[in-house]
């Protein structure tokens, strides 16, 4: 497995210096050998066509593959490629059980999908609390969309008091990382 290991990380520099094809090519090797990152990161190689040519049909086996493994990177895009019906039938149920598989994980990306989930009741039932302590849980770990979320949340009272301080202090985070959502509400405040 260390050999492996060796691979998939070759993979992964390959990609920092975006060498898709080569990287493609590493991540496929580890990944038929059982890699279980390796198989998420094939899955993201077709899911974005890096290296390969774009496959959503492709991204959804290979996710499949390592979000079985518990793996919960694989397990949020996974539940996104059954949200919004990208090489799988559409299945907002099937999206929510593996949106809730990476948020419990502590996967970011899956806490703020999860908080998507409550606060717009799509595969459960609308909660508005529940979507600010998912949205909470991953803004902390510096998720940019969910900083605006947040921020979104303390401005219109979704889940909590509206609080105009902490609306900023969350849009201020979130545009701090670029998020031109977050920047706008804050011009908005600006402007009065």
């Amino acid at each position: 497995m260390d050999d492996l290991k060796k691979i998939y990380e070759e993979g992964c520099e390959l990609h920092k210096k975006e060498d898709y094809v080569a990287a493609f090519e590493k991540f496929r090797y580890a990944a038929e050998q059982g890699h279980i990152a390796a198989q998420n990161s094939l899955g993201d190689c077709y899911y974005y066509g890096e290296g390969v040519d774009l496959d959503e049909e492709e991204a959804v086996k290979w996710y499949r593959l390592a979000a079985k493994q518990g793996y919960a990177a694989a397990q949020y895009m996974l539940g996104d490629c059954y949200k919004n019906g990208w090489g799988v039938e559409k299945d907002e149920t099937e999206a929510v059980k593996l949106f809730r598989q990476a948020a419990e994980q502590g996967n970011a990306d899956g806490q703020n999908a999860f908080g998507d989930c409550y606060l717009f009741g799509e595969g459960v039932e609308e909660n508005e609390a529940e979507a600010v302590k998912w949205y909470r849980r991953a803004a902390e770990q510096g998720c940019a969309e969910a900083q605006n979320a947040l921020g979104d949340c303390y401005k219109k009272g979704w889940g909590v008091e509206k609080d105009r301080a902490e609306a900023i202090k969350w849009y201020r985070l979130a545009a701090a990382q670029g998020h031109s959502y977050a920047q706008e509400a804050l011009d908005e405040y600006k402007k009065g």
